[in-house]
C-alpha cells in the first residue's frame, strides 16, 4: 500500500476529510478544501466538473488511483472525490503523491 494511503486513512479518523461530489464542491467554493483527490475510474464528467472547480479556485488537484483504493483507505466503500480539509495533511499528501 502507498504511503499516501495511509496518510489518508489517518486524515479520516482525525476528521479531516470531506468525501463526495456535492460536499466537496462546497469545501471548493467555499475555498476551505486544502487539497482534493479525484479517482482515475471517476467518471470523465465528474472529473472534468471538479477540476474546473479546482482550478478557478486555486485548490491543489490530484488524480489518483482508483475509487475502490481511495474508499478502502479511509474505512469507506468506493470513494470518486476526497477533499482534505488540513493544510498540513494536505502538504504532506502532495509530497508522497508527487514523489
Amino acid at each position: 500500500m502507498a504511503k499516501w494511503l495511509s496518510l489518508l486513512g489517518l486524515a479520516a479518523r482525525a476528521r479531516k476529510l470531506v468525501t463526495g461530489e456535492e460536499l466537496v464542491l462546497t469545501e471548493v467554493r467555499r475555498s476551505s478544501a486544502k487539497l482534493v483527490l479525484v479517482a482515475q475510474d471517476g467518471s470523465d464528467q465528474t472529473k472534468k466538473r471538479i477540476m474546473n472547480k479546482c482550478e478557478y479556485y486555486n485548490i491543489p488537484i490530484r488524480l489518483v488511483s482508483n475509487r475502490v483504493e481511495l474508499g478502502q483507505s479511509i474505512g469507506k466503500p468506493e470513494r470518486v472525490v476526497v477533499a482534505v480539509m488540513d493544510g498540513g495533511f494536505a502538504k504532506k499528501l502532495i509530497a508522497q503523491i508527487d514523489e
